[in-house]
C-alpha cells in the first residue's frame, strides 16, 4: 500500500469536487434545506410545547450527526457510481493503484467531506437555532468517529451490491442509508417504536448512538456501555461488509470490469 497512490485518487476527486455543481450540492445544499425543514418544524413545535428548548435541541442535533453517516457512506457508493459512469474503473486498476488504496481513498474523502458538511451545517444550526454541537463536549469525538464506522458499513455494502449487480441498482446508493434513518432513533426514542421495529433497531449501531446523544442533550448524563455496544458492532460490521466487496470484486475481475455496467 503506497501513500502517494491514495494521495493522487482523492486530489483526483477533489479536482472533480471543485467544478461540480452537483458535488457541491450534495454537501451543502442538502444539509441546509434539512436544517430548515427540521429546525422550523421544531422551532414550531418548541412554541407549543414546554420542552421546547430540548425539542428543538434533539432534533437538529439529530440532523447534525446523521451528516456524518450520510457522507461517509455517499462517498463510497456514489464514489464507486461515479467511476462507473465514467467507465474509469479500468483505466484505475490497470495502474499500480491496489483495491485497498482505491477504498481507503473514499474513506478519506467521507472524513474530509463529512467534517466539511458538519462544520457548515452545525455554523447555520448556531445562528438559526442556538443549537451548539460542541455541546457534547469530548463525546462528540467517539460520536464521530463511531458515525464515520456506519457510514463505511453501509457504504461498503452497497458498493459490494453495485459491483455485483451493476448500474441497474444505483437508486440503492440514495436509498439504503434512508432506511436506517428510522430504526436508528435520530428524531425520537427508540421505546416509542412497534416491537417489530426496536428488535431492528438493537441490531444498528446507530441506534445506540442516537440514544445516548439524545439523553446527554436532554439529561447531560451518557451510557458508556452503549458506545461499547456501537463499537463492537460497528468493527464487525465494517469486517464483513469490507469482505463483501472485496469478494465481489474478485468475481468482477474474474469475468472482467468491461462487464461491470
Amino acid at each position: 500500500m503506497k501513500l502517494h497512490r491514495i494521495y493522487a485518487i482523492i486530489l483526483r476527486y477533489l479536482y472533480a469536487f471543485r467544478r461540480s455543481y452537483d458535488r457541491v450540492t450534495d454537501t451543502f445544499y442538502w444539509p441546509l434545506i434539512d436544517l430548515f425543514l427540521w429546525g422550523l418544524t421544531s422551532a414550531y413545535f418548541s412554541a407549543t410545547s414546554h420542552t421546547g428548548a430540548t425539542f428543538i435541541t434533539t432534533v437538529i442535533s439529530g440532523v447534525l450527526l446523521w451528516i456524518i453517516v450520510w457522507r461517509a457512506q455517499y462517498e463510497i457508493s456514489v464514489g464507486l457510481l461515479t467511476d462507473l459512469w465514467d467507465r474509469n474503473l479500468i483505466n484505475i486498476f490497470i495502474s499500480p493503484i491496489t483495491f485497498s488504496e482505491w477504498l481507503i481513498s473514499f474513506v478519506i474523502l467521507g472524513v474530509i467531506k463529512g467534517f466539511a458538511s458538519l462544520a457548515f451545517a452545525a455554523t447555520i444550526a448556531y445562528f438559526m437555532y442556538h443549537v451548539q454541537i460542541l455541546m457534547y463536549g469530548v463525546y462528540l469525538l467517539p460520536f464521530f468517529a463511531l458515525l464515520l464506522l456506519n457510514g463505511w458499513w453501509i457504504g461498503f455494502f452497497v458498493a459490494g451490491l453495485i459491483i455485483r449487480y451493476g448500474t441497474k441498482i444505483q437508486t440503492l446508493a440514495w436509498t439504503v442509508a434512508g432506511l436506517v434513518i428510522p430504526f436508528s432513533g435520530v428524531f425520537y426514542p427508540i421505546s416509542i417504536l412497534p416491537h417489530w421495529a426496536q428488535n431492528i433497531s438493537w441490531v444498528l449501531p446507530t441506534s445506540y448512538i442516537f440514544e445516548d446523544a439524545r439523553q446527554f442533550a436532554t439529561h447531560g448524563t451518557i451510557n458508556l456501555n452503549n458506545l461499547g455496544i456501537s463499537l463492537v458492532m460497528s468493527i464487525a460490521y465494517v469486517i464483513i461488509t469490507i469482505w463483501f466487496i472485496r469478494q465481489g470484486m474478485n468475481k468482477i475481475l474474474q469475468k472482467g470490469l468491461v462487464n461491470l455496467e
